[in-house]
């Protein structure tokens, strides 16, 4: 039941942070020569969000020969000699193949097709996202945690000034005025920044769709409470937008209506699986066409707000209230703010339409403008006509009501089968792991590598997620960091009598390498989903190649640790689930002075990984660090012979 492509659900962060864009004012024009980069033609038809879509080049194809030995590379680390033979025996057999020159010019020519902006893409969000039927949450779904806000505001107040941020970031992206992301100059795809605000996804057979909804004719925000939803509207009746103080009086008059009786949590539908939930909210319609209008009212909504009655303390307490909640108090198909008693708060993100980036930089966006006082915080004009909150009521018949209860006994098996450690370890953080001249990302990677191999003595078959959205609509590819040169950095230095000098010298060429592979990745020439796209295109009656069907290709997709880096000032932490039953997810943020894990699995022991992370992070320094005192002692010396 919880076995899945981790690919399909890991997220599209890359060790560089997106640039937050800080608030301006909204005006068109069009950019400066100097601004267009080489290569690159703006649209003056469009926003400056989406002027450079079109000319953004198309996703490639690699080369069979080129992904054949990147392929075996990755996977020998995890295999027998006996093993490595049989499985390089298989790839030679498939690349010299007849059938694997035809099915590489069936992609070639897939790519080529006019209107096809990525030959993936379709595939690819069909695959691991509309088609996938286990629950969005704990599967799918994404969290961030703000850092705590230290004026300690209320509920409300901090649900206000969140919102109203949020509005301003809302203006840019629908007026498409948002400025494209860029890595070194070149614009990135800005595509899925449309299903940022006022979208849904639906629950259908087989495959679930998504619908995104006009703001101007749904200018509205939906906030839960108690399980029961409100619809409050975002401007007043002349169209002007609510002040942050209007919006704090109406979130506590939500408050007060919702009392303090939990209603029947028809939210938790949206925590079922695909296939239970499409058949319940057939249901649920069927029940009454009220039913109908509040979903609509929900799902149109610019995002949803879960005002939640707990107060969470611990960074396990609210990782955990971001991540799942209590399954009620919530609707999963959209992202929405989660807004808790004593004034903390997070984000849970909705992964179908789009990876992490867009709302990473939403997140930011709105916490920074709040902390550099940029948000009009402003009371409202004396006299505003201002709709009060509207309760979205459900009608519900007994087999509804069964279908709700069924909904949340499976939500708490699921949940209940997890647990979490977050490890907020301050021994070091970028700073002094760039002192080595060593990336801070591939640093944590291996870092992860040795704490795997204390806990099971070998390498972690372990997913990084990079993103290509350099290329038209494109999400993400795979960095495969468990390699030959990371395992042996690994295994010298569990060896006792080994030295350091010996170690820091494998321990460069293991991060190389990861450099070497993170950059084949972000170009789009990774192993995984050019791999993908080959076995989609056998066609019936034509055997399965026997690359797929060695081994190999099973164990090195079987990815125990599924990891993804977000760092970023304005978070204090963020997650996801595991991907596989024996495997762990593992997101990761490098400050300044910090790393911080959040491990997420079925209860595999997650506390010993969370200490064999902290050994390995001080070994590794320490490691470092003597080896460099070492190298400068002979230095010195051999300066001293001069």
């Amino acid at each position: 039941m919880f076995s899945r492509t981790a690919s399909a659900r890991s997220l599209s962060f890359l060790s560089n942070r997106p640039v937050m864009s800080k608030p301006r004012a909204l005006k068109t024009s069009a950019p400066r020569k100097s601004d267009v980069p080489p290569g690159y033609v703006a649209d003056p038809s469009k926003g400056p969000m989406l002027r450079y879509e079109a000319s953004l080049p198309r996703l490639p194809v690699p080369t069979l020969s080129s992904t054949a030995a990147k392929y075996l590379e990755s996977v020998q680390p995890h295999l027998t000699k006996e093993q490595f033979a049989k499985t390089q025996a298989a790839v030679k057999s498939f690349v010299e193949s007849d059938q694997a020159k035809v099915l590489q010019e069936r992609l070639q020519a897939r790519a080529a097709q006019p209107g096809v902006a990525n030959w993936l893409a379709d595939w690819w969000n069909e695959a691991a996202y509309m088609g996938y039927r286990d629950p969005v949450v704990v599967f799918v779904s994404y969290f961030y945690v703000h850092l705590d806000d230290k004026t300690r505001p209320s509920q409300a107040k901090r649900a206000a000034q969140l919102l109203k941020a949020v509005l301003g970031f809302r203006a840019l992206v629908e007026s498409e005025q948002l400025e494209p992301e860029k890595v070194r100059g070149a614009p990135l795809a800005m595509k899925s920044y449309e299903w940022l605000f006022h979208s849904s996804r639906y629950p259908v057979k087989p495959v679930d769709t998504a619908k995104k909804f006009d703001p101007k004719t749904h200018d509205h925000v939906v906030f839960v409470r108690k399980n029961k939803f409100y619809k409050v509207q975002l401007a007043d009746k002349s169209g002007r937008e609510l002040s942050a103080a209007e919006l704090e009086a109406q979130i506590e008059k939500v408050i007060a209506l919702a009392g303090t009786e939990k209603a029947t949590p028809v939210g938790a539908l949206t925590s079922d699986n695909r296939d239970n939930w499409a058949d319940t909210r057939a249901a649920l319609l069927a029940a009454s066409p009220s039913n109908a209008v509040s979903l609509e009212e929900i799902e149109s909504a610019i995002l949803v707000v879960a005002l939640d009655d707990t107060k969470p303390v611990t960074r396990e307490q609210i990782s955990w209230g971001c991540w799942v909640g209590d399954g009620k108090n919530r609707f999963y198909d959209k992202h929405q703010f989660i807004v808790y008693e004593n004034g903390r708060s997070g984000f849970l993100g909705e992964h179908s339409c789009m990876d992490g980036t867009p709302t990473l930089r939403l997140n930011e966006f709105i916490l920074a403008a709040l902390a550099a006082g940029k948000v009009d915080l402003s009371p409202a004009p004396a006299g505003a006509a201002v709709e009060p909150p509207q309760e979205l009521a459900f009608t519900l018949d007994d087999k509804t009501r069964e279908h709700i209860a069924q909904a949340e006994k499976n939500f708490d098996a699921l949940v209940g089968q997890h647990d979490m450690e977050v490890l907020h370890y301050e021994g070091y953080g970028k700073e002094h792991i760039k002192a080595f001249k060593v990336s801070p990302d591939a640093w944590a990677q291996m870092v992860k590598q040795l704490a795997f191999h204390k806990m099971f003595g070998r390498p972690g078959v372990c997913y990084e997620s990079a993103q290509t959205r350099k290329y038209q609509l494109g999400r993400t590819e795979v960095i495969r960091p468990a390699s030959n040169e990371s395992k042996a950095w690994a295994e010298a230095m569990l060896v006792p009598a080994q030295t350091d000098e010996h170690r820091a010298a494998l321990f460069r060429k293991a991060i190389s390498r990861h450099l070497q592979y993170a950059a084949w990745a972000a170009d789009g020439q990774g192993v995984d989903r050019h791999l993908f796209g080959l076995k989609k295109l056998p066609k019936e009656g034509e055997p399965v190649p026997a690359i797929y069907t060695d081994e190999a290709f099973g164990k090195t997709n079987h990815w125990e640790l599924s990891t993804s880096q977000l760092s970023s000032p304005f978070l204090d932490g963020w997650g996801y689930g595991e991907v596989v039953p024996d495997g762990y997810g593992l997101s990761y943020s490098i400050g300044d002075h910090y790393i911080r894990w959040t491990i997420t699995s079925l209860k595999r022991n997650t506390a010993e990984l969370k200490h064999y992370l902290a050994e390995a992070a001080t070994e590794t320094r320490a490691m470092m660090e003597r080896a460099a005192k070492e190298a400068k002692k002979k230095a010195d010396g051999e300066k001293a012979k001069l």
